[in-house]
């Protein structure tokens, strides 16, 4: 329990000061900070009388300096946030669920109760109304004259702690995989409230700095007035910027500076440990270690954990649900995917085509696409659907967001196929790619138990794209996963320059020129920004985001292939190279400002 506390503290700490935070800083500074200020009154002024401890309403006394009191205030606020995040993590997701209430409906209650806080900061008669259900909690502690300043402050904080979105690491992973899955237990909420507690601590820090500030400068307590309209804007303008992502888009402009804080917390074993970020093994996935991977036999690996934590589905009527436990007579597939991943990529049109060629068969076939991202782009429902259309996938597709069904299922790998038969049972896995041919024969196996007698059609005939010879592994720009960086300097997170290798070794990269490097991937900020790679593939692409040209320059077996690339739109998959057979060479791209480099794979 203690290593969870400390675990969670310092994720929390990182987070509180990592550029994540920064949309909520201006709230934070004028409507839990500045807000609260005391007024120190003027000469010609004198306390109230209030009693042992002093503190009190100011009222008309001549050559008497006035100190209500400190505010609350920003405590208050802080003690909301803290409050409201915990809760809605951890059941937020399961609430809705059970409400059957669409999963988004927090965030937006939250932007719709900032608003409303913003036009009662802006008119007090409106916030007295709003906050009239916690006025003892605003009371609490303060005396008169405090209690005033400390109106809305609970209120506020509920509502930036709905809208909190702090940055993805392990600690928050494991917390929001135990909040979509149910598995909350004491040592889940410790994690959950340490984690707040230490995300908070600098906003907290943020809020006095903001109340001291106002007390000190003559200007605020001349202008009260304003000042409180100022917060009631920014607060509204901030509900505002959330509600069209704008924090987001700013974010990914800032350099990360955290970034080499979080990756020690992430590479940690005894952080993974303690945290067991792949899932718990629990009576429901105890036997799916019974399946071999790719075995050509069908075997037995107890029930499929049901579907779960899902964001939004596609591909299904109305957006329905589908529940493994109504399904039970009809053989299911699941497959994990994700749409920018150039194995699932390489999957699908065996996947589409058995369900093209076996849905209407017997009690029926189905399969269910189980979208887990990789990148926080793949996390964008318009994304999804952009990427399964140019990849023709019609059978249903689950979002898994919160990586819900991914850890219920111990799941490590894009793609994963988990084959179900007509009772329930998983009766065969399939890590990675190939294995096309055993799987759908498996399929045709389940299809004839489960309607004795039936008239299967013909096995499909989709070519096998899957490498077969050896092949530079996939290359990413992350640096939570880069492995295989040969290049001066470091390779951390942030803005940095960079000098190409002069000999670059095999399947290794390096940057030349002004990047920004982050958790996704890496940034150019110099128009001379170049990555080189020494590569062993047919195939070549990459996964580009932003808006430009990339140039990109192949140079293998003496010859030399140049090719522009035009990137724009959503992050997606680029073609680099496209040979007839395997080669060996070196790859070079220029990459203009703006544009971003995520992923290089081969095949």
């Amino acid at each position: 329990m203690g290593t969870l506390i400390v675990i969670g503290l310092l994720g929390g700490l990182i987070t509180g000061i990592s550029p994540c935070i920064l949309p909520m800083l201006p709230a934070i500074f004028f409507a839990g900070g500045v807000q609260g200020a005391r007024d120190r009154g003027t000469a010609g002024s004198r306390p109230a009388s209030d009693g042992p401890g002093g503190g009190g309403v100011a009222t008309a006394t001549p050559d008497v300096a006035v100190r209500r009191r400190p505010s609350l205030r920003p405590y208050i606020v802080i003690a909301g946030l803290v409050l409201s995040f915990s809760f809605f993590t951890l059941l937020g997701s399961l609430i809705l669920s059970a409400l059957g209430l669409p999963q988004d409906l927090l965030r937006w209650a939250g932007i719709t109760l900032l608003v409303l806080l913003g036009i009662g900061m802006i008119v007090p008669r409106f916030e007295m109304i709003l906050e009239r259900p916690f006025q003892r909690i605003a009371a609490f502690g303060a005396k008169r004259g405090a209690a005033r300043q400390d109106r809305g402050a609970f209120v506020l904080g509920l509502g930036l702690g709905v809208l909190y979105v702090p940055c993805a690491g392990p600690v928050l992973a494991a917390i929001t995989v135990a909040g979509a899955t149910g598995n909350i237990g004491v040592e889940t909420v410790a994690l959950t409230v340490s984690f707040a507690v230490g995300a908070a601590l600098p906003l907290l820090l943020f809020a006095l700095a903001g109340r001291q500030i106002a007390e000190r400068v003559q200007a605020f307590q001349r202008h009260t007035k304003a000042i409180r309209t100022g917060g009631g804007i920014v607060v509204i303008l901030l509900a505002v910027a959330l509600a069209f992502n704008v924090p987001a888009a700013i974010q990914r402009l800032l350099p990360d500076y955290t970034g080499a804080l979080q990756q020690r917390i992430d590479s940690s074993e005894t952080v993974r440990e303690a945290l067991d970020l792949g899932g718990l093994v629990t009576d429901e996935n105890r036997e799916l270690s019974n399946c071999s991977n790719g075995a050509p036999v069908l075997e037995d690996c107890g029930t499929a954990p049901e579907i779960r934590g899902i964001e939004k589905w596609l591909n299904t009527p109305d957006g329905k649900a589908l529940q493994l436990e109504a399904m039970r007579g009809e053989v299911v597939l699941i497959d994990f995917w994700t749409y920018s991943c150039i194995n699932c990529q390489r999957s699908i049109p065996h996947i589409s085509a058995w369900y093209d060629r076996y849905a209407d068969v017997g009690k029926g076939f189905e399969v269910i696409g189980v979208h887990t991202p990789e990148f926080a782009f793949e996390r964008e429902t318009r994304n999804v659907i952009e990427g399964a259309k140019d990849l023709g996938v019609t059978y249903p597709i689950a979002q898994d967001n919160s990586y819900a069904t991914w850890t219920a299922y111990r799941n490590r790998y894009w793609p994963a196929q988990y084959l179900i038969d007509a009772d329930g049972t998983v009766r065969h896995i399939r890590l990675g790619e190939g294995g096309y041919q055993d799987t759908e024969n498996l399929i045709r196996e389940l299809l004839a138990d489960a309607n004795p007698g039936v008239d299967l059609p013909g096995a499909t005939t989709v070519k096998d794209a899957t490498p077969l010879d050896e092949v530079t592994p996939e290359t990413y720009f992350s640096i939570k996963r880069v492995i295989n960086y040969a290049g001066e300097p470091q390779y951390a997170a942030g803005r940095n320059e960079f000098t190409l290798a002069d000999d670059q070794r095999q399947d290794t990269f390096s940057l030349g020129g002004t990047w920004n490097v982050d958790f996704e991937g890496a940034e150019a900020v110099s128009d001379d920004a170049r990555v080189r790679l020494a590569y062993r593939s047919t195939d070549v692409f990459v996964v580009l985001g932003g808006e430009g040209t990339v140039e990109a320059t192949v140079t293998a077996d003496g010859r030399e292939e140049t090719r522009s690339i035009d990137v724009s739109g959503n992050p997606r998959l680029y073609p680099v190279l496209e040979g007839d057979e395997p080669t060996e060479g070196l790859i070079d791209l220029q990459v203009p400002a703006g544009v971003q480099v995520f992923t290089m794979t081969f095949g």
